[in-house]
């Protein structure tokens, strides 16, 4: 598993969007016990905290300190430092397992074992993600395309395809359940949009490598920051079980 959020966490948990009631209600729909829950690839808690009103005991694990040290506090939330893809968890522990907007930074293979280890018979695996970001507005919309497909061209990490592939083609050896689509949508002002841009690991790449400000251009066009915009978020949603039905 990569680390690449760890010198922006708080950045990262103030900019980063908010999952929305219809995410955690459709998942569970499908999950049969609220006991224990462990989040995987938690972060700054931003899916954590949705889980917490609806189980027993929640568990978060995340490979950076600096981005669980970011996360909201809760009676019934442990956060860990673990790597995804070996535990100390006892086996049969979780109800459910989710991981959100993180599963395309692990060694899937590894990950799987130990999701099949750790959770229960009739558990749920949920993979939650969301694709580019959208704007209600043609001449912003069209600077963010140009940033993402052109600027940025060469400087994401291989593993963005599988977003940009709507999590469709990450390995899922479960048995898969029917999911609805759905989207988040939010009214965000340009200086919140900016605030997201910053967190993009291909943002930080390009400086690192040229030394240059890729969100120059698109700065200038965002150039009243109370100005709000609608944004929307293709959501990807997977979701199996160890058994069928």
């Amino acid at each position: 598993m990569k680390d690449l959020f760890s010198s922006c966490s708080s950045l990262y948990q103030l900019a980063r969007p908010t999952y929305p009631e219809s995410i955690v209600q459709e998942i569970l729909s499908h999950v049969h016990s609220r006991q224990t829950v462990w989040d995987c690839g938690a972060g700054s808690g931003q899916f954590t905290q949705r889980l917490s009103p609806y189980f027993d005991k929640v568990v978060a694990t995340d490979l950076s300190a600096q981005q669980l040290e970011q996360a909201p506090y809760a009676e019934n939330i442990n956060y860990q430092v673990q790597v995804a893809e070996k535990t100390n968890f006892p086996d049969q522990s979780f109800d459910l397992i989710t991981v959100a907007q993180a599963i395309h930074w692990f060694n899937f293979e590894d990950f799987y074992q130990e999701v099949r280890r750790t959770l229960k018979p009739n558990g749920i695996f949920a993979v939650i993600g969301y694709g580019l970001i959208i704007i209600d507005h043609a001449i912003v919309h069209a600077a963010v395309q140009s940033l993402y497909y052109q600027t940025l061209k060469g400087y994401w990490d291989a593993e963005r395809r599988y977003i940009d592939e709507g999590y469709a083609t990450i390995p899922f050896p479960f048995y898969e359940i029917k999911t609805p689509k759905l989207q988040m949508e939010y009214q965000w002002s340009a200086s919140q949009l900016l605030d997201y841009f910053n967190t993009w690991s291909a943002i930080k790449h390009y400086r690192q490598q040229t030394g240059k400000d890729p969100l120059i251009e698109l700065s200038e066009i965002l150039n009243q920051p109370a100005q709000i915009f609608t944004v929307q978020f293709p959501i990807f949603l997977r979701i199996g079980a160890l058994t069928k039905g």
